[in-house]
């Protein structure tokens, strides 16, 4: 398809579309002559992911252009491939090294992946930006005083044991390689908000049943 096309099936406009050409979030068209074209479904799929990112995500081009850049590095292994392109992605506040509470969030935080067999991600340790946003969460829960139930978090680590089966599960039906990878970040984008939103309806509902209004 032409340009003009691309742009009235992904309900994007030329002057974005071209924009997004320049600042290397779209691959380059096959060139048919000096000026013009041709797209296929590859980049109607890529402006979607585009758009989940910028306008959903709401991540500024230059961070959208580095997890696209690690969606496309078919040099790294897959595991790799994801964990860079979704390391790339926003994450929570970072921990406060001097904050005595960090150290025991961080105690916390291994003796929770271990009782969850969670190897992997207790080995990457501090490499794993979520890693650090949980160790912070939990130091800020440690700050204020609340209890930091491990048998209540690892409940919920177990609910997204599950939700991780599904998510990879969906992933894997599509061609392997970037197109993959692509679906994976856009579940993270779009579907995170859909859960915590889910989250506190089920909250609303379960206070209803039990309490009435």
């Amino acid at each position: 398809m032409r340009l003009a096309e691309l742009s009235k099936q992904s309900g994007v406009s030329t002057a974005t579309i071209k924009y997004y050409l320049r600042e290397g979030l779209l691959p380059p068209g096959e060139r048919v002559s000096a000026t013009q074209a041709e797209y296929d479904e590859s980049h109607l799929r890529r402006l979607r992911l585009v758009r989940a990112l910028i306008q959903v995500g709401r991540l500024p081009v230059a961070t959208a252009r580095e997890v696209l850049a690690h969606v496309d590095d078919e040099s790294l292994g897959r595991t790799i491939r994801l964990g860079a392109a979704l390391w790339s992605l926003p994450h929570g506040p970072e921990p406060d090294e001097d904050a005595p509470e960090t150290e025991s969030a961080r105690r916390e935080v291994d003796r929770l992946l271990g009782r969850l067999g969670w190897a992997f991600v207790q080995e990457l340790g501090f490499l794993d930006p979520t890693y650090r946003s949980l160790v912070a969460s939990m130091a800020t829960l440690i700050r204020l005083g609340y209890t930091c139930d491990i048998e209540y978090l690892t409940e919920q680590a177990r609910l997204m044991e599950q939700v991780a089966v599904r998510d990879l599960d969906m992933m894997e039906s599509y061609p392997a390689g970037a197109e993959q990878v692509e679906m994976a970040v856009a579940s993270v984008v779009l579907h995170e908000p859909l859960l915590l939103s889910l989250r506190r309806l089920a909250q609303e509902e379960e206070s209803n049943r039990r309490y009435g209004l």
